[in-house]
């Protein structure tokens, strides 16, 4: 009879890994990897934040008194051209005024008029669209079919008729292109929120007892805010292009007030005898706009998760 054999167990050490897990970047870094990808948008925040900057210290970067007339120097050219002067580094305009310092503060003047036509539209449209996108019904259907009205108007053409009715001034020119940038913030951000609605989080917050009103502006207004802040940015170039239109068909600022698109227009009947007049305020309109299309871009690159690399 043989005795039973013993079976010995060893015992099994559980290997743990031990390598620390990488944290998720934090969501600003990961924002600005996404933004800086592209070189184009980040050359437009550059721009902007000069254009800031300039604006914000105009009364010390500029040379002269925007409204001050130098009678001994009309239609001087800039220093770099035959009889020009480094007294006015841009030359002056008909009246002897320096157009560099009217640029300067015209900075002022338009990017304080744009921010305050964005900030009304972006509060109003979004305002609007979520009301529209909650209260489904005759609320959404009245609103809608005002915005589908105003939409099929030319944007500018609205905005010469607003300003014909309400008369011309910054203020008024400004009220009218609110009423032109509205309809596209309550568009989008009615679209999101319908989009959001179906979503799984959204009803387990109503099922637990949240208000509508919490509901609007707790739970579904963050997750819609992507596509609106990249149309406030893109909204802020059509602003700028919209009041230096109107500045320039005399509906908007008022001489001698230093706006870019009141310079224009002033200047337009010189523009063959001194293109100087003409050329450094268009320039100011077209880098300001193309600045502003750029950071829009590169906004919509990095807050579309569609549109990440």
């Amino acid at each position: 009879m043989t005795p039973p054999t013993e079976t010995t167990t060893v015992p099994t050490t559980e290997v743990v890994d031990t390598t620390p897990t990488e944290a998720p970047p934090h969501p600003i870094v990961e924002f600005w990897r996404y933004f800086s990808t592209n070189r184009g948008p980040v050359i437009g925040l550059v721009i902007i934040v000069i254009l800031v900057l300039v604006a914000l210290f105009a009364d010390v970067l500029a040379l002269h008194p925007p409204n001050e007339q130098y009678r001994e120097a009309f239609l001087a050219p800039p220093f770099w051209a035959e009889g020009g002067s480094t007294r006015f580094l841009l030359g002056t305009d008909d009246l002897g005024r320096d157009i560099l310092s009217r640029i300067i503060f015209g900075a002022r003047v338009s990017l304080s008029i744009g921010f305050l036509v964005v900030t009304l539209a972006l509060t109003v449209g979004v305002a609007l669209g979520l009301i529209a996108g909650f209260f489904r019904g005759v609320i959404e259907t009245g609103i809608m079919r005002t915005m589908d009205v105003m939409l099929a108007l030319p944007s500018l053409l609205l905005a010469i008729v607003i300003v014909a009715i309400l008369g011309p001034s910054l203020l008024n020119a400004a009220m009218a292109v609110v009423i032109v940038q509205l309809p596209h913030f309550v568009r989008l951000t009615r679209a999101a929120v319908i989009t959001e609605m179906s979503r799984d989080y959204v009803t387990a917050s109503r099922v637990s007892g949240a208000s509508a009103f919490r509901l609007m502006l707790i739970t579904v207004l963050p997750n819609c805010l992507a596509p609106v802040i990249v149309q406030a940015t893109l909204g802020f170039s059509t602003a700028v292009l919209d009041l230096a239109a109107l500045g320039f068909l005399g509906m908007g600022a008022q001489p001698p007030t230093p706006e870019w698109g009141t310079m224009l227009a002033n200047a337009l009947q010189f523009v063959q005898r001194a293109w100087w007049v003409v050329t450094f305020p268009g320039l100011a309109i077209l880098i300001t706009v193309l600045a502003f299309n750029l950071l829009g871009d590169g906004l919509r690159d990095a807050l579309d998760p569609k549109l990440k690399r």
